[in-house]
């Protein structure tokens, strides 16, 4: 796989003409609010429930494994410190989002845009029409119009309607993402942070679980299996997304932190600022301006053919209006006064 090849992970919007009129008039949430705080969860705190506290401290960040991508700046492994934070359980789902959607009026990038990027084989019959392009670089990503989280494979598809209200929402950029946590009281997690909780109290493991993608033959996450992209065996179940609660939780109790949905991280990426004299081992917390946001934890999408980034160390980016069927979110709230600030 090429240092070009994350088109796999997820298509960006990167031509001017695909950008609306009005992307002039939409304010960064990082220019509106500090995004790297939130107050401090107090007992009983209603924000925390469906979280989990994490008591923070020293871990080893990244790898130096020959399995992974050094183009991605997955390695050198290193150490780092974050502070207790509290993290979602799970990845925010689209009933969560529709409550959200419901109560602000949020209209989403891909709403704004009017189409948005799904998986070929997930576009209906019905819906052919409205197929615009296919991505050159990995033809199996298709843009549609009218495709948004709540009809994520486009128009004669419905998260409502279908059932499909515990399924991770999708179709969501980074902006969005903010746009919701912020709404929430809360923010999306730092890389560091997202890291430290999906690897579950265990040392340098390549996933949450452990270093065996299927131990004793047990599938543990939702990824692509068989020929990728022409036949997926579903041997773990599922197709397309997994309702937010499969699969058995890693030693933090975290769900799908492996596979499922790319999940957005609050820092911009970067291939190398961990190795620079910038970086800040404690609390670390990203470059402080580059064009793409991280995203961890790879999707249902992933195959080691392709993109083994269903690892714990894996890292892969998008730009922050960029929206796909495989990419969603989970939030954070901080645990102490005494956090961070950059």
């Amino acid at each position: 796989m090429s240092e070009n090849d994350q088109t796999c992970c997820g298509p960006t919007r990167t031509e001017p003409e695909q950008r609306p009129s009005r992307t002039q008039d939409r304010t960064d949430p990082t220019e509106a609010t500090n995004w790297r705080r939130t107050e401090p969860a107090t007992p009983q705190d209603e924000r925390t429930t469906g979280m989990v506290r994490l008591e923070g401290g020293e871990f080893t960040m990244g790898t130096d494994s020959d399995v992974g991508f050094p183009q991605d700046g997955e390695g050198p492994a290193r150490e780092v410190t974050v502070d207790p934070f509290y993290i979602d359980k799970f990845a925010v789902t689209n009933a969560q989002f529709a409550e959200f959607v419901q109560e602000t009026g949020y209209t989403t990038d891909a709403e704004r845009f009017g189409w948005s990027f799904v998986f070929e084989d997930f576009v209906d019959e019905a819906d052919c029409e409205y197929v615009m392009e296919r991505v050159q670089a990995a033809p199996w990503w298709v843009a549609v119009e009218g495709a948004t989280w709540l009809r994520p494979e486009g128009p004669n598809s419905n998260v409502l309607e279908d059932d499909r209200l515990r399924e991770p929402v999708t179709q969501v950029s980074w902006r969005d993402a903010q746009a919701y946590a912020k709404w929430a009281g809360k923010r999306l997690p730092t890389e560091a942070e997202w890291e430290y909780a999906a690897r579950g109290g265990l040392h340098q493991r390549t996933y949450p679980w452990g270093d065996k993608l299927t131990p004793d033959g047990e599938h543990r996450c939702n990824i692509w299996q068989g020929d990728f992209p022409e036949h997926n065996t579903e041997d773990d179940g599922y197709l397309g997304p997994a309702p937010v609660n499969e699969f058995e939780p890693n030693g933090h109790g975290l769900y799908n932190v492996s596979g499922n949905v790319w999940e957005w991280c609050a820092d911009w990426f970067s291939a190398d600022y961990h190795t620079t004299d910038a970086y800040d081992h404690n609390n670390p917390t990203g470059p402080k301006d580059s064009d793409q946001r991280v995203m961890r934890g790879g999707s249902y999408l992933c195959h080691e053919s392709w993109c083994n980034r269903y690892r714990v160390a894996a890292r892969s980016k998008n730009t922050p209006d960029s929206s796909t069927g495989n990419i969603g979110f989970r939030c954070v709230v901080d645990s102490t006064e005494n956090h961070w600030e950059k």
